[in-house]
């Protein structure tokens, strides 16, 4: 039978935990975060399981994830690739599929999804780039490439292949910014992002406004 080991013996990677303590205020020190941060748990877990999985110990990487996911209600994969310094915070709903890649100083937040859309065998999940935010709820599906500083405004729905440096908003996901925005430490502002919708009926109220505007001279010319 696996041994899998309690949260107090996990080994956790020196880098996860700087990113914990850099972008969750919430975090009261280290030792802190290294009991009670299930973002945390859920990283070191998966980095546990994935070395297994590539040894060929499958078995014991399965039941290292299926035990992590009932812990933080994190479903990552135990095949996913990720790098270093990799961001989870609250753990809630995440799940990351078996064939996802993702890069260096990524910080996904609760309830996204790294989906496939294919039950063929093969690459069928995201690729996620360096320096990206996935914002809460967000999905992003299907072997699509999100490139370097980008972000994924919360509850987005990404179906296509993002450029570097853009912000996607909505349903379907549209870029709605290509201004290079970097998301490192400092900018995990997911939910400051463009509106066009609402910039849109802005720009229909001024148009009214004016179109009025002219209406009543004319009108007042008639007179």
């Amino acid at each position: 039978m696996t041994h899998v080991p309690a949260v107090e013996e996990i080994r956790i990677d020196p880098e996860d935990l700087e990113m914990v303590m850099e972008k969750d205020p919430a975090v009261v020190d280290e030792d802190d975060a290294r009991r009670y941060h299930t973002g945390l748990h859920a990283v070191s877990y998966y980095r546990m399981s994935h070395e297994l999985w590539i040894q060929g110990r499958k078995e014991e990487a399965r039941a290292i994830n299926y035990y992590a996911h009932h812990l933080t209600g994190c479903d990552i994969h135990p095949g996913a690739t990720i790098g270093r310094k990799f961001f989870i915070d609250h753990a809630t709903g995440v799940v990351i599929g078996e064939t996802a890649i993702i890069g260096e100083n990524v910080s996904i937040y609760q309830g996204v999804t790294l989906g496939g859309v294919s039950t063929a065998k093969g690459k069928r999940h995201p690729t996620i780039g360096n320096h990206v935010v996935v914002g809460c709820n967000a999905a992003v599906l299907g072997d699509i490439t999100i490139g370097d500083n980008v972000r994924v405004g919360a509850g987005a729905v990404v179906l296509k292949d993002v450029p570097d440096g853009c912000t996607v908003v909505g349903v379907p996901g549209r870029i709605v910014s290509r201004a290079g925005i970097k998301t490192e430490s400092s900018d995990l502002m997911h939910n400051d992002l463009p509106d066009p919708m609402r910039d849109r009926i802005l720009e229909m109220e001024r148009m009214i406004k004016d179109l009025q505007a002219k209406v009543d001279e004319l009108s007042r010319g008639r007179q």
